[in-house]
């Protein structure tokens, strides 16, 4: 008897290591140079004179951890653990914390932190981004919007994951729950990442990992930044809590707009099913994080609150600066992107 053929898998959106992208200043083309063998690594006092939210130090920083995700074509593997580039990162990720601190208030209440994300404003909300692609957006800024995601949606639930051996009991198993479902159920053609992927082609898109770095401007590396920072410190995992918290509990009625402005300007299904799937899932997942990650957390190390809160907070004080970005210079007719998509 002939063996049934095996169906043919989807092609992942990772499947090759990204390209090393373009320097945007001294810090990040000194990263560049000694990743390519043409150079010393920069030595941490060079990151004390960068602005932290600045294009430079964010590259930097974004590059230095993509060595612990798929890392970038023609660069060994080894460098992920190399002393020099460990001890730049330290100093970068301390700059971009201390900013962090100085710029978002300290606050013990983290129930009261997540609370707070449960109000949503009566009626449009000039200031949110999903608000006003759910009513004014142009095809070309949904596009733009999913190409500075991608650098975020394509390891969606990667950084999370880190803090999964540093928790316990309730707030552990919870935790393995959610991600459970982001990594698709043991489905590979449902992992939220693909899903992406999917709703990237929809739109035109290239869907290769990391493709778009070069196009993000600092604000959108920084909101994937913080959470690798926080994901990769077993000090930080009640952040890394607070910041899967945020985003799981503003998840749904932000995708719910999202999923309206696809429609509305005829995206393709699977573009629709993203935000779809992600207000259904999420729905869920904010009553669970909430009740049993966060107040499993809590339960078992009470001082984290500090910490949780901190997560919740400088996740939505970095995407406030990102929605800014985008929504200043979309209202003026033009890419909020540093490489137009037309460019390319």
């Amino acid at each position: 008897m002939t063996a049934p053929a095996e169906a043919t898998a989807p092609v992942e959106p990772r499947h090759r290591s990204p390209e090393l992208p373009s320097a945007r200043g001294e810090l990040s083309r000194g990263v560049l140079a000694a990743l390519r063998g043409e150079g010393p690594v920069p030595g941490p006092p060079e990151a004390e004179r960068a602005d932290a939210y600045g294009d430079d130090l964010q590259l930097a920083l974004y590059v230095l951890y993509e060595l612990h995700y798929q890392g970038f074509s023609g660069v060994a593997d080894a460098w992920e653990w190399d002393p020099g580039l460990l001890a730049l990162r330290r100093a970068l990720e301390q700059r971009f914390l201390d900013a962090l601190h100085a710029d978002v208030p300290r606050c013990e209440d983290a129930e009261g932190a997540l609370g707070a994300l449960l109000v949503e404003p009566v009626g449009h909300d000039p200031a949110s981004v999903s608000h006003h692609l759910q009513r004014d957006g142009k095809t070309w800024q949904l596009q733009e919007y999913a190409a500075l995601r991608s650098l975020y949606h394509l390891k969606e639930a990667d950084p999370h994951a880190w803090v999964i051996p540093r928790l316990h009991g309730r707030a552990k198993a919870a935790m393995v729950a959610i991600e459970y479902d982001e990594f698709g159920a043991g489905r590979a053609e449902d992992i939220h990442a693909r899903l992406f992927a999917d709703l990237m082609a929809d739109l035109g898109l290239e869907t290769a990992y990391g493709h778009y770095v070069d196009a993000a401007p600092a604000e959108a590396l920084a909101t994937v930044n913080l959470m690798s920072l926080f994901g990769l410190h077993r000090a930080l995992r009640g952040a890394l809590v607070g910041h899967f918290a945020a985003v799981e509990v503003t998840s749904p009625p932000g995708s719910r707009r999202l999923a309206a402005a696809l429609r509305r300007t005829g995206a393709g299904p699977a573009a629709q099913r993203f935000y779809d799937e992600h207000v259904e899932a999420d729905a869920v997942h904010e009553q669970v994080v909430r009740r049993d990650v966060v107040g499993g957390l809590l339960a078992a190390e009470p001082g984290l609150a500090a910490d949780v809160a901190f997560g919740v907070h400088t996740t939505g004080f970095l995407e406030d600066r990102l929605g800014e970005q985008l929504l200043a210079a979309w209202r003026q007719g033009r890419s909020a992107l540093r490489v137009a998509l037309s460019d390319e």
